[in-house]
């Protein structure tokens, strides 16, 4: 082990000289001959005393251990030499010793030989790598006795520290270094980068969680008692009405039928019973969709409604969210699942002012929530999503709508196993029953009411939920007295002649009214209904019912406005003679055949149009609306007022004949435009808002803009006086002042209309027929003991007293009109005469003779002959609005006679519905 032996000598001799090789910067060959001590011998010579390792002739790679100085924590290693060895050679491994040190272990250098060419030896150098200082020692200590190189000058290397001792080295103990990212490539993250975002974004969702959970705290509910009331007051400060009565009994959940509770889980939340509190991609939808505007989403779960009903504001903001959010995780971890659906179920809202499933249960079908069945639960589950919109006693038009919803429920009832499919399969709508609320809105208060909320909401003043909160004072367009004359008009020419006990019939009637000031478009005053207690639909708003005739003149208002002109090129007046033969087939539709019939399948040969217009003829208003063209129609009721998504309004020649089903406040807010020269300003029913009595609440800017041309509707004025004057709502004339408008009768005599003004107010008066059980629509056929109501009877003996009244200390004002021109002249009613026919005072309707009219006016006043008499002498009169033998102006309401265009059938084609309309 001794540093003097053979071995170690030639070990350090043999570095030694491969040190002073290296310095030279060649490798130079050994001659051949005796091999000196401790050298490696070439192939074939005999192995020189004192190193026992030098290679044989036969000699492979092998490995010699080298021993160094021993140590605590020595092992073998094997250290790596390269040398050119003989063109026989093969790579073998040379023994190296260092100078033994105290950390040094025994290595084995392996000497890799390079076969050259010729037999000439070529040295092969290896970069070294920094020296132990095992190897350093043995460098600075070699000896004669032993050799640097081997005999084909190949240099020991150095031995690599155990970090280099792999193929990937430099030959400096570093690492190579990593390029730099260049270009585009730099805007890119590593995944380092996302990795450590991804972690930070985690723990910190999980620290605002555990922040927020942690702060926010359940609070006292906020119990519907409190709420505050609205307040209704009219134009003049005096209390119309006030809606703060909180409809709401409280049930257990065991007081509640399971239909009834599987109908609201399968309407709001159907995994309520195996899901968290909270829906968080629920809640992050609508959070985003709140704060982006991008309008108002709920997706919350029944927990959380709850808790936004219970123990929260109603209002959509991030907040609010956020503190249902946490309130949610803690109340679902201090009650049940039972306790929470009873909570819900109590607090929900039905409309009707019903809080509760109870109270909702008695307010639409008069029986407890334990009697719920499937079919009327899935009804009042559906309503939890729309109350108002949903109820189709107030708004029948929406039924297709609330009946899809109830489809919904019940679909989903049957979908988790709680309704079997057999059940299912015969179960039939449901209808409601009227409702019957509380006498605080008795009388006409719940319409008016009623209507100012949808107001309110439709034009985004304020919200139902904040409605429902309270605290507002409202202040409305509407005069006390005006509202009470109209109220006095209806009972005494309508409802005060009803006997309901002897005459089924007489329990059909329903009736609507609204009164516009033409100048500022505010509503004066509104009739909903006899009570609102007793009839729940307003029929004001409603729009289920066909306008018939009242429609008209917007046809000749769209005629004048657009300039248009006849099939055969005559400019559309007045005085424009039409062909007014029963089911003419129009001319110039390209959708297909279609030819209307008149009322009583009348034909009255070629008449003008200011004559067509007193006698409602329907052929000629249908031709018409194509000269014209009915998108034009369309466009020119829209710009007066008609909601253009009115149903049944379509641009099809049947347009003139009053399909649409407008209510009678929109018809009210048209006929006001024309009776302000055509400048149309949005109707309004508030004059005033207030919040907590002190804040107020913005409004909508009144804007007025023109609708049509002053001449257009000017001239459309000057034909609706002469309805008043001779035509069929001579009736009118008991409001003893210069008055237009036009009747109508929507068909089978379901409706029956008058829409009218003088220059200070427009009204419009709408009777209509409904079954109070089924809600389904009514012909009036023997109301009052009569055989029909005609637009020309009740309707305008209403209107004539309610405008009296109502204009009672206002000096009476004529027309100032800027009409068409030639419009001042009026020519003859017909211009070809039939055969001559009588007018005394008959009222039977007259006869036709070969479809020909014989001139015959019904329902006309003996002896007048306003038309004119043509070539035979016939009259061409009035046809309806008044009572045979009697002046126009009769107030006995008897309305005998009157023969008002009713609509009497439809038959589909393609020119749109073929109604039998005609109303007069």
């Amino acid at each position: 082990m001794g540093g003097g032996s053979p071995e170690t000598a030639g070990n350090a001799g043999a570095a030694a000289a491969a040190e002073s090789a290296e310095a030279a910067g060649n490798a130079k060959a050994v001659p051949s001959g005796p091999a000196s001590a401790g050298n490696a011998r070439t192939p074939g010579a005999p192995a020189a005393p004192g190193n026992p390792s030098a290679p044989r002739a036969d000699d492979t790679t092998r490995l010699t251990p080298v021993k160094d100085t021993p140590r605590a924590d020595d092992t073998a290693r094997l250290t790596p030499v390269k040398e050119t060895p003989p063109a026989d050679d093969t790579t073998r491994l040379t023994p190296v010793k260092d100078t033994p040190r105290t950390d040094e272990t025994t290595r084995l250098t392996r000497v890799k030989a390079d076969v050259p060419s010729a037999g000439a030896a070529r040295t092969t150098r290896i970069p070294r790598t920094a020296a132990t200082p095992a190897v350093a020692a043995n460098a600075g200590t070699g000896t004669a006795g032993n050799p640097a190189r081997t005999q084909s000058g190949t240099k020991a290397a150095d031995t690599p520290s155990s970090a280099n001792a792999t193929a990937g080295g430099n030959g400096n103990g570093k690492q190579p270094k990593r390029s730099k990212r260049t270009g585009w490539r730099r805007l890119i993250p590593t995944w380092r980068m996302v990795l450590g975002t991804f972690l930070v974004g985690i723990l910190l969702i999980i620290g605002l969680f555990f922040l927020g959970y942690s702060m926010v705290k359940i609070p006292p509910a906020n119990a519907l008692a409190t709420k505050q009331s609205n307040v209704f007051l009219y134009a003049d400060g005096s209390q119309l009405a006030r809606d703060g009565e909180i409809n709401r009994e409280n049930v257990t959940l065991a007081q509640i039928s399971k239909d009834a509770q599987h109908a609201v889980l399968a309407a709001e939340d159907r995994d309520f019973y195996t899901e968290s509190a909270v829906d968080p991609k629920a809640m992050i939808r609508a959070a985003w969709n709140t704060a982006t505007g991008k309008g108002k989403q709920s997706g919350s779960t029944i927990t959380q409604q709850y808790v936004k009903n219970y123990y929260l504001a109603q209002e959509q903001t991030v907040t609010r969210k956020a503190k249902e959010f946490f309130i949610s995780i803690k109340l679902d971890r201090n009650k049940s699942k039972d306790q929470i659906l009873e909570g819900y179920l109590n607090t929900s809202y039905f409309g009707r002012n019903a809080y509760g499933i109870q109270a909702a249960a008695q307010a639409y079908y008069g029986v407890d929530a334990t009697g719920l069945d499937p079919a009327r639960a899935a009804y009042l589950a559906a309503l939890v999503n729309a109350p108002s919109e949903y109820d189709i006693i107030a708004h029948p038009e929406n039924k297709s709508a609330a009946v899809a919803r109830w489809n919904y429920v019940l679909d989903g009832m049957v979908k988790k196993g709680w309704l079997s499919e057999s059940k299912r399969a015969g179960m039939k709508f449901p209808m409601p029953k009227e409702q019957t609320v509380s006498t605080g809105l008795s009388g006409q208060r719940g319409y008016i009411v009623d209507a100012i909320k949808h107001y309110l909401t439709k034009n985004n003043i304020i919200d139902a939920d904040a409605l429902e909160a309270g605290g507002y004072r409202i202040t409305t367009t509407l005069q006390k007295s005006k509202q009470n004359a109209f109220v006095k008009a209806v009972n005494d020419r309508l409802m005060d002649k009803l006997d309901k006990k002897n005459r089924k019939v007489d329990s059909y009637v329903r009736a609507g009214g609204a009164s516009v000031d033409p100048k500022t478009g505010k509503v004066v005053a509104m009739y909903g209904g006899v009570d609102y207690v007793k009839q729940y639909t307003n029929g004001a708003t409603r729009g289920d019912f066909q306008v018939g005739s009242t429609f008209k003149p917007f046809v000749f208002t769209s005629a004048v406005q657009n300039g248009s002109t006849t099939q055969d090129g005559q400019t559309i007046t007045p005085n424009t003679y039409y062909d007014g033969t029963n089911q003419r087939p129009v001319q110039g539709w390209s959708g297909g055949a279609y030819a209307p019939e008149n009322e009583d399948s009348k034909s009255y040969g070629d008449i003008t149009v200011r004559k067509a217009t007193d006698l409602s003829v329907n052929s000629v208003y249908a031709q018409m609306a194509v000269d014209v063209g009915p998108a034009k129609v369309k466009k020119t009721a829209v710009d007066l007022g008609i909601p253009a998504g009115t149903k049944d309004l379509n641009p099809y020649p049947s347009i003139a004949l009053g399909t649409a089903t407008a209510s009678v406040l929109d018809m009210a807010e048209a006929y006001a435009t024309l009776a302000n020269h055509g400048k149309h300003g949005t109707y309004t029913m508030i004059e005033k808002i207030t919040k907590d009595g002190t804040e107020e609440v913005d409004l909508p800017e009144d804007k007025t803009a023109q609708a049509v041309s002053r001449e257009a509707a000017d001239t459309t004025t000057s034909i609706l006086q002469s309805v008043v004057q001779t035509g069929t709502a001579t009736a009118a004339q008991a409001a003893g002042r210069p008055a237009a408008g036009k009747t109508g009768t929507a068909e089978e005599d379901t409706a029956a209309w008058f829409a009218g003004y003088t220059p200070d107010l427009a009204t419009v008066v709408s009777v209509m027929g409904q079954d109070p059980v089924t809600a389904a629509h009514k012909s009036l056929y023997g109301v009052m003991g009569l055989p029909r109501i005609n637009g020309g009877g009740a309707p305008t003996e209403i209107w004539a007293q309610y405008t009296q009244a109502a204009l009672k200390n206002k000096p009476a004002t004529d027309f100032d009109l800027e009409l068409q021109q030639g419009a001042d002249v009026q020519a003859p009613g017909t211009q070809a005469p039939t055969e001559p026919g009588t007018t005394g005072g008959q009222n039977d309707g007259g006869t036709t003779d070969g479809g020909q009219d014989q001139g015959q006016d019904q329902g006309q006043t003996a002896g007048q002959n306003d038309g004119g008499t043509t070539d035979g002498g016939t009259t061409a009169g009035t046809t309806d609005g008044g009572t045979a033998g009697t002046t126009a102006g009769t107030t006995d309401g008897t309305s005998t006679g009157t023969t008002d265009g009713t609509t009497t059938g439809t038959t589909a084609g393609p020119g749109g519905p073929q109604l039998r309309l005609g109303e007069q």
